[in-house]
């Protein structure tokens, strides 16, 4: 009987951390931006905001400028809700980080005036966007939906 091939289980090892290196990114975030998205969809306080629905609208509003405000806030809280929850399974993966890498642009160029580096800074949006286009780069991985939906098709 031949020896085991430590190629194969090297390849293995790799194939396995290449996996987890796609799917631990995009759980994360996911996972983060639901923390987020949930108090503003069922209008409960997170953290020092008491209503993060109505201070993602004054944000948009008075920040921001934009018109149009509370359907703003509405597109934010389903990409924070529905698409944190499509980019933890891996479905659509790609389009869905596109679009949580478009919301935390704007939230940093938003806040980048009024939110230094340094105090309570943009660099947490920053991150997200940074990670959020990683993702939309490389997609979900092996370990996703869309995956599991290429091979079996």
């Amino acid at each position: 009987m031949p020896a085991p091939s430590s190629t194969s289980s090297t390849s293995c090892a790799a194939s396995y951390r290449a996996a987890l290196g796609a799917a631990l990114p995009r759980v994360s975030l996911g996972a983060i931006l639901l923390t987020h998205g949930l108090p503003k969809l069922l209008h409960t306080a997170h953290g020092a905001m008491a209503d993060p629905m109505a201070s993602s609208i004054r944000l948009i509003r008075d920040g921001a400028g934009l018109p149009f405000a509370p359907q703003l806030a509405t597109l934010v809280m389903l990409i924070e809700t529905a698409g944190a929850l499509l980019l933890m399974l891996g479905l659509g993966t790609r389009a869905v980080a596109l679009a949580i890498f478009a919301e935390m642009i704007g939230i940093a160029r938003v806040l980048g005036p009024t939110w230094p580096w340094l105090e309570r800074g943009i660099e947490y949006p920053v991150l997200m966007g940074c990670v959020a286009l990683s993702i939309a780069l490389t997609g979900g991985g092996p370990w996703s939906l869309d995956a599991w939906w290429r091979r079996r098709g």
